[in-house]
């Protein structure tokens, strides 16, 4: 597992065996530093757990302050390196990275999973090099049967990063269906599968006066009669008529 890197608002308390006047609890800086005694100020930030280790270690040695030191560098808090889960989750808000090698479903795991509310599409923004960065993931291809093109989906998270889960894609049903109202639109969802989720037609209604309400791309509202195999789409509106006859 890689190494967690040390960031600011980090707490870290700082051993050094043998040596308990030079113990230390303190918060990095802003700037990455600690000040630390005999040696001042150091700039952790950055690095890892052992490679501050070794950089105090190697002050004290060359002070001539301790002769063969042995520092342990413990994390306290973690505050330097957070996420953010935004959305349809259990529990949103802003999670620390402790490890450099956190994925997109550690993070989302932190945040309690995706909520019955949340669709199968996510968003996570952030920087890269330097650059602003944009994904969408597909869930259920970070856990389909292809591992290895799951692990790609399944991002590597870095500090500062927002995972957006957005609501489940719905369709509301009216008319004479024995269950009208909203409900989840399931991927590849017909129009027959959605008149079964409804509840299946009332006597009253007819599949002849099925209409389909649908926003075009400028925003309009179209009202099409599509086949029962039709796929439905997110925002759709069902409306069964009654039957004349």
């Amino acid at each position: 597992m890689a190494e967690y890197h040390l960031g600011a608002g980090d707490v870290v308390r700082v051993v050094v065996y043998q040596n308990p006047d030079l113990t230390l609890e303190t918060r990095v800086s802003e700037t990455g530093v600690i000040s630390y005694p005999l040696l001042g100020n150091i700039r952790i930030g950055g690095l890892g757990v052992s490679a501050a280790e070794k950089l105090i270690a190697e002050g004290l040695k060359s002070g001539n302050f301790v002769k063969s030191p042995q520092v342990t560098l413990v994390l306290m808090q973690i505050k330097g390196n957070q996420a953010s889960v935004l959305g349809q989750v259990n529990r949103p808000g802003r999670f620390p990275i402790e490890t450099a090698d956190m994925r997109m479903t550690d993070l989302l795991a932190n945040a309690g999973g995706v909520a019955t509310t949340g669709g199968d599409q996510l968003v996570l923004t952030g920087m890269r090099n330097g650059k602003p960065f944009r994904t969408e993931i597909d869930l259920p291809t970070v856990f389909g049967p292809a591992a290895e093109q799951g692990r790609v989906n399944d991002v590597l998270i870095q500090n500062g990063d927002v995972l957006w889960v957005d609501r489940a894609p719905l369709v509301y049903i009216y008319g004479e269906v024995q269950r009208p109202g909203p409900m989840r639109l399931e991927r590849g969802m017909t129009l027959m599968q959605v008149l079964a989720v409804g509840g299946g037609l009332t006597q009253r209604g007819t599949e002849r006066g099925v209409r389909v309400h649908r926003k075009s791309a400028d925003g309009r509202v179209q009202v099409v009669t599509p086949a029962m195999d039709e796929k439905v789409q997110d925002g759709d509106v069902v409306y069964v008529r009654e039957s004349l006859f």
